[in-house]
């Protein structure tokens, strides 16, 4: 038997170094040292005052070419995992060979939280936080903390370090879960970092990666140019196969028009081949410098249906409080609602916002009739109101705490009356004649509601989760067959989608609002397509659609309102019921 073991254990000894890959790279000149290249600084720093990760330490350092000059801010890129690359000699080399700008390099570490001295305890380890999870967070942290903190240093003969604020002149990248840090940072802030290089990265299961394919091929396209390098002997373990998931990454940005490129080699996990590519990365990065990366021309066909060349949001007015309750006339006039000013304001078609003058009792939902009123859910009075063109208003339901409203061409009245985020809500259906019954309840919260265009079906967003229901509605109004339908993705740190306001093209398409923005489903409630709001702003509430054609897509976002012109038509409860073409199965 000990034998027996013996022959299989040098079996196994033997395929493991059978399938050893000896590596040989070609030396790139870039990364070798040339005596007539200036050299750079590098300057060796720690950082313990972080806010957005309390307690923790780590070290950087800054590279400062010999060709920087005070006073003229440098393109910057950004190295997860600290030094790498021989990066200082490649930035010698191709800075002085102008093969790619005056660059100033920031090579930094990730956190740790340091045990207390003299204890048996360890560190506490921030890697995996800060660079497999997905959000904002670490984005965040190199652009109010890291890049201000460098901006503080000189070099050693009095150079003060100026770094540009233009995403355009920023790069950023990494290795394993560095590589997934740069591409989150950069997706998540385009604006802000526009060049990523990511060798072996790690699009796998540890913290949420792995659902970057799909994001890539839904959301309207990034401006994001990005290098990618792997080894087919990558590790392929619990979370999932390493080399697979960058092949899938590269066909994902491939589909989504992004400007990607890739070496794929035989390597395993190690940063080899990276460092031997790692010039000819950078000369690709930056290629034609200081033209911007621009954003690609998506595959999906679904978005492409929508998007306009050349159109992007336009800011419609801000400085509110709170906007919601966002509704068209027949004249494709548009009114929201401010809810803590209690104010509707009226969107003119050339685009100019007035104030009503009228005491909007703190309404939210808004919808008109086919007989030319609006209507409101008032929170200030729990009412359900009318208005007519010369602004009279009329009480239709009472003791009624509505959230969300809409009108069908028959004069049915839905609403929303959510009881906080995890108590089940209700939903309420009040006939012309003014008797308000209950249809349905047990949804938590409630909140945003329409009408399909042919009007035999009734969408209701649950806030406090990732859904959106879906209801038959019966001949006499009350609803039937209530059913999961709309299933949306969910930030990361979020425990929902939180979808609000929604609306319908006469395609039959669905637009939800949601905290990643605009999410588009087909008929069978499918999201095939995700518009990002404007960067910095709050995420959406509410949404219609506007305009003489029905065809500019009007957003809420808490102190703001944005428009933007899309190819389709909305949906309009006031209008005859549309039967939109059949759903593709």
């Amino acid at each position: 038997m000990k034998q027996l073991f013996f022959v299989f254990g040098m079996l196994a000894y033997s395929n493991l170094f059978a399938q050893a890959v000896v590596e040989k790279y070609s030396v790139d000149s870039a990364s070798v040292t040339h005596a007539q290249v200036p050299k750079g600084e590098l300057l060796k720093f720690t950082f313990s005052q972080s806010k957005i990760f309390p307690g923790t330490i780590r070290d950087y350092w800054i590279y400062v070419p010999a060709q920087y000059k005070p006073g003229k801010p440098a393109c910057v890129y950004i190295n997860q995992d600290g030094l790498q690359w021989d990066a200082p000699t490649v930035f010698d080399n191709l800075i002085f060979k102008n093969e790619m700008p005056v660059t100033i390099g920031i090579f930094i570490t990730p956190g740790k939280m340091l045990a207390d001295s003299g204890a048996t305890s360890l560190d506490r380890f921030n890697r995996s936080l800060e660079y497999d999870g997905l959000g904002d967070a670490y984005a965040r942290f190199l652009l109010t903390e890291i890049l201000p903190e460098a901006e503080k240093h000189q070099t050693s003969d009095g150079r003060l370090i100026g770094l540009s604020k233009n995403g355009n002149d920023r790069a950023i990248g990494g290795s394993s879960s560095g590589a997934v840090c740069a591409f989150t940072a950069a997706w998540e802030r385009p604006q802000e970092f526009c060049r990523v290089f990511s060798a072996i990265g790690t699009y796998i299961g540890l913290r949420g990666a792995d659902r970057y394919p799909t994001l890539i091929r839904k959301y309207e396209p990034k401006p994001i140019r990005i290098f990618l390098q792997d080894g087919s002997n990558d590790l392929n373990i619990y979370a999932g196969d390493w080399y697979k998931a960058n092949e899938t990454m590269e066909r994902a940005l491939t589909f989504s028009g992004y400007e990607v490129a890739h070496v794929w080699g035989e390597a395993g996990h190690n940063g080899n081949q990276g460092t031997a590519i790692f010039p000819q990365a950078m000369r690709w990065l930056w290629k034609d410098w200081p033209k911007a990366v621009a954003k690609g021309n998506t595959k999906n066909q679904f978005l492409s249906d929508l998007l306009v060349t050349n159109e992007d949001w336009e800011l419609v007015g801000d400085s509110y409080q709170f906007t919601e309750g966002i509704a068209a006339n027949a004249a494709g006039e548009v009114y929201f609602q401010d809810i803590p000013a209690s104010k509707t304001y009226k969107i003119g078609l050339d685009g100019k916002v007035t104030a009503l003058p009228i005491d909007a009792k703190k309404a939210s939902g808004t919808c008109f009739s086919a007989d030319g009123k609006r209507y409101t859910a008032a929170s200030k009075t729990n009412q359900i109101i009318s208005y007519d063109a010369n602004e009279k208003e009329t009480v239709v339901a009472d003791s009624i705490a509505g959230n969300d409203l809409v009108v069908a061409k028959n004069g049915n009245v839905y609403v929303t009356v959510p009881d906080g985020p995890t108590k089940p809500g209700k939903l309420y259906l009040i006939q012309p004649v003014g008797k308000k019954i209950l249809v349905d309840e047990g949804i938590k919260y409630p909140n945003g509601l329409t009408l399909s265009p042919d009007q035999t079906q009734l969408y209701v967003t649950e806030s406090a989760s990732h859904w959106v229901w879906l209801y038959k509605i019966k001949p006499d109004g009350t609803l039937a067959y209530k059913q999961h339908y709309g299933w949306l993705h969910v930030p990361d740190k979020e425990e929902n989608a939180w979808p609000d306001g929604l609306k319908c093209d006469t395609a039959g398409r669905v637009f939800v609002t949601s905290n990643l923005g605009i999410q588009i489903l087909d008929q069978l409630g499918r999201v095939n397509a995700i518009l990002p709001v404007p960067p910095a702003s709050h995420p959406p509430s509410n949404i219609c659609f506007g305009g003489a054609g029905f065809n500019i897509l009007y957003v809420t976002c808490w102190d703001k309102v944005y428009r933007r012109k899309l190819k389709t038509r909305g949906v309009n409860p006031f209008d005859a019921p549309v039967k939109p073409v059949g759903p593709r199965l």
